[in-house]
């Protein structure tokens, strides 16, 4: 097993006889890669709605953490600029009543990464 250091918290790599990526379930998603790595919010709840039924959601989430990963949703977070973002909203000016397509699904982080996610969390 290969472990990562980052700033005294560690992120331990799975280490399998098949690698975690089989079993995530964007491998299913037509054309995931337009969808987990778009600028429409739709798209982008989407993608997380993805990742919250999936069962290696943490391995993919310390992968785009221990890579700094400078786009789309891994592990259920979207990530800008190298940073994960905590909000994404529309260009402009905010609406006064919330559209229900804006709605972003809160995925939690697991307990293991939210010291190093904190840090990244723009």
């Amino acid at each position: 097993m290969q472990t990562l250091v980052d700033n005294k918290t560690e992120l331990t790599a799975v280490a399998d006889e098949s690698p975690w990526e089989d079993a995530a379930a964007c491998q299913h998603v037509p054309n995931a890669g337009d969808l987990f790595f778009s600028e429409d919010l739709s798209e982008i709840a989407a993608a997380k709605r993805v990742c919250a039924e999936c069962q290696v959601l943490s391995p993919c989430l310390e992968g785009a953490l221990a890579r700094r990963e400078p786009v789309g949703v891994w592990g259920g977070q979207l990530f800008m600029n190298g940073k994960m973002l905590a909000v994404k909203r529309r260009r402009g000016r905010p609406p006064k009543v919330a559209r229900p397509e804006d709605h972003m699904p809160a995925i939690p982080i697991p307990a293991h990464l939210a010291e190093v996610a904190q840090r990244l969390t723009a």
